[in-house]
């Protein structure tokens, strides 16, 4: 289950584990134009833990996704 609220300077979209037990904690993804946050609560250290992603890791991370294993590099293609 996910949740999607647009906030003043972001998208916030908030991931619910639903699936068999042990659950992970709720992950919060807060997207704003310059970079994208992931975070998670981490019951050990009692602690908000942080990723931040500028747009373009964001951007392979979504192409990784779909891609067998090895070095890939993006490169935009110039307009004719």
């Amino acid at each position: 289950m996910f949740t999607i609220e647009h906030e003043f300077d972001s998208t916030v979209i908030t991931l619910v584990d639903e699936g068999a037990s042990p659950l992970q904690e709720d992950v919060v993804i807060n997207s704003f134009a310059e970079c994208v946050t992931l975070e998670q609560y981490d019951a050990r250290t009692d602690t908000m833990m942080r990723i931040t992603l500028s747009p373009e890791q964001l951007r392979d991370l979504g192409a990784a996704l779909d891609l067998p294993e090895g070095v890939y590099q993006i490169r935009e293609v110039p307009p004719e």
